[in-house]
């Protein structure tokens, strides 16, 4: 199952540089394809002096560019991406890069033959969930343009598995953290914003009564999921990737006071929320892949506050 060449869109992002090294250590190359909007060129030179990662700096929305590259590649992931907050900024840009990016990478995919497609899709597929946990098979009602593109794209997999036997499965990623996170998405810049707060001796202010809540995952376990789609034998389908387990936003900052051990008490803002619950059910992550979360929350946020 390893050594292999792995095409990886968007791979020199957050979630890129923590699947990388997992890739490496079980044999596979890996042609990371990214425009470096967003990519740490440092890590990924790092990375290229084991031999086995090199980097295509290329953009997505051009297909001729993404038919050339993958040329070789036994399996794909494709990351690449614009933020969901940014998408609601420029649409344009997101059908562009969301949508039209994911074809060309699907269309090339089929074209070569490639054995998998693990497809970085997202729990905001749902919309507003209507019940807990979410399912695989509950309603999708996507609100924003990242949203919107990410289903859309997930079809366009089906597309090409009648089309062409494209085999792929998509992971619904819930609320990703961990060392390295950007500040681009809501639940991402609230934790930075909490932490920030905290270490200036200053109470976290929270949006609403902090009753809302996300599936925070860490990325280390989203790295796993990754690596155990590319090669599980069942596929074809969508997978939720949390802890099913839903975490407040009051209850997130209070353990960020208590990881950075600060005698406060947060304050609240009143605000309207997009989403007010979020927690994934996990049996399907169980039973195709393997997949079980290993990093509780409570010790997540612990670590990343003392790598800050």
């Amino acid at each position: 199952m390893a050594n292999e060449t792995v095409f990886f869109t968007g791979g020199a992002g957050f979630i890129g540089l923590h699947v990388i090294p997992m890739l490496l250590e079980r044999g596979d190359a890996v042609r990371v394809f990214d425009n470096m909007t967003r990519g740490d060129r440092e890590a990924i030179a790092a990375l290229a002096k084991t031999g086995r990662v090199e980097l295509i700096d290329q953009d997505v929305r051009y297909g001729g560019a993404v038919h050339a590259a993958m040329k070789g590649c036994d399996r794909v992931i494709h990351a690449a991406a614009v933020s969901i907050n940014k998408s609601q900024a420029d649409p344009y840009e997101s059908y562009d890069i969301n949508f039209i990016g994911s074809h060309n990478v699907f269309a090339a995919a089929a074209d070569h033959g490639v054995k998998r497609v693990v497809f970085c899709s997202s729990a905001s597929v749902y919309g507003d969930p209507k019940k807990l946990p979410m399912h695989e098979d509950d309603p999708l009602d996507p609100l924003t343009p990242y949203c919107i593109s990410k289903r859309a794209s997930e079809d366009t997999l089906r597309f090409y598995q009648r089309r062409a036997g494209l085999s792929w499965i998509a992971l619904r990623f819930f609320n990703v953290y961990g060392p390295g996170q950007k500040t681009t998405a809501y639940y991402t810049s609230v934790i930075n914003h909490f932490v920030n707060r905290l270490r200036n001796g200053e109470p976290p202010i929270i949006d609403g009564k902090g009753e809302q809540s996300m599936d925070f995952i860490h990325v280390h376990d989203i790295a796993r999921a990754i690596v155990l789609a590319l090669n599980a034998e069942q596929a074809n389908v969508p997978i939720n990737i949390g802890t099913g387990i839903d975490t407040s936003i009051a209850e997130l900052a209070r353990i960020l006071i208590a990881a950075t051990g600060t005698d406060v008490e947060p304050q609240f803002n009143p605000r309207d929320v997009l989403v007010s619950r979020r927690a994934a059910d996990i049996s399907r992550a169980r039973d195709v892949l393997g997949f079980e979360p290993t990093i509780a929350v409570r010790d997540g946020m612990t670590d990343l506050v003392n790598a800050k």
